[in-house]
């Protein structure tokens, strides 16, 4: 079980901790719902270091990734991300990841941690382009600092007007006494705030500060009611080897004005119609709906699974994804979830759950 720099100092706050991705990582510290409104009301701060980081350099940076990337990565000026996935060679998805256009020539890819070894070799396997390519990830820390008073409650942390950093946006510069951070108007919560890079040295000093300048530490169970109120997709859960970008809802970026693996396939799935999608639903009666539990029809024959689930904490209801014959994805329509015995009545809704 690996540790990040700050497993002792979420052991001294009395966090539960867990093995996720192959690390020792806090669930919670006073509950989830506790830490799900105060990300919602307030601010939170979130330890993401087993997350993985790539760069990728050099003359040739761009190719690599325009050719392994299904989100058009040639729109990327300095100090700005974009959101996009590694599509395999059968339709499915290797990873979905974050890239940032650091210089001219310099990419950080951020990816999932529990996909850090494949990713890499995915992407290594693809570079016949001579990119120069680096794995950070056991060198960088990661924090995410999330809800509407990020901005108000960090400020004195920072001679930057963060204000001013748009969605998607970043910069490089100073933040809690540390010089050459990276911080990213980026998150995965909806509710607004940052995310911040720097070595494992310095990540303790920026912690402190930040839960000093009033963030509540927040675990990776909160992380997951918040991200699925948005109705973002959890790698793993609602997104794999085996279910395309188009299914998944992620044709927003796949681009098809390049080519990249197996995009000419995807592009004729996108004109077709893919035979399935991922939709949102909400239970119309109690209960809880699961990751694994069968969706069925009227007459209780199975029609899906649901991939992701939870008693949603902002609106006190049962929420989830699943993926569902085309012809049941439209908005309004009705499904079922098979909770024990009971097939519990849902209705397909537009996401997100979460209006703010």
């Amino acid at each position: 079980m690996k540790n990040t720099a700050l497993t002792e100092t979420h052991q001294a706050l009395g966090a539960k901790m867990v093995p996720f991705a192959g690390y020792n990582m806090p669930v919670q510290y006073d509950g989830v719902n506790i830490e799900h409104e105060a990300v919602r009301t307030g601010v939170g701060v979130f330890d993401v270091s087993h997350m993985g980081e790539f760069l990728i350099e050099g003359p040739h940076a761009l190719d690599l990734i325009q050719k392994t990337c299904s989100n058009d990565a040639s729109k990327l000026t300095v100090g700005k991300a974009q959101y996009s996935c590694l599509p395999n060679d059968d339709g499915g998805i290797v990873d979905d990841l974050i890239i940032y256009r650091i210089k001219e020539d310099t990419y950080l890819l951020v990816v999932n941690a529990s996909n850090i070894e494949k990713d890499w070799n995915w992407i290594s396997s693809k570079n016949d382009v001579g990119a120069d390519m680096k794995d950070i990830s056991e060198n960088y820390s990661l924090l995410a600092i999330q809800g509407p008073k990020a901005v108000e409650a960090m400020q004195a942390l920072s001679s930057h007007d963060l204000s001013e950093i748009k969605f998607y946006n970043f910069v490089v510069g100073d933040f809690a006494g540390v010089e050459h951070v990276i911080i990213s108007a980026t998150g995965y919560t909806g509710s607004g705030g940052f995310e911040i890079y720097c070595k494992n040295s310095e990540v303790k000093q920026v912690w402190d500060k930040v839960v000093e300048a009033g963030a509540k530490p927040i675990g990776l169970a909160a992380r997951d009611t918040l991200r699925l109120e948005m109705g973002y997709c959890l790698y793993g859960n609602d997104i794999d080897d085996t279910t395309s970008p188009i299914e998944a809802g992620l044709g927003w970026i796949t681009k098809f004005s390049k080519t990249f693996t197996n995009s000419e396939a995807l592009e004729d799935e996108k004109r077709r119609g893919p035979k399935r999608k991922l939709v949102a639903f909400e239970l119309d009666d109690r209960g809880i709906p699961r990751h694994g539990y069968d969706i069925v029809d009227s007459s209780g024959k199975k029609i899906g699974v649901v991939t992701s689930g939870t008693m949603s904490p902002s609106l006190g209801k049962g929420i989830g994804l699943g993926y569902v014959p085309t012809i049941f994805s439209e908005v309004g329509s009705k499904i079922n979830v098979q909770i024990r015995k009971n097939a519990i009545p849902a209705t397909i809704v537009k996401l997100p759950f979460y209006k703010g």
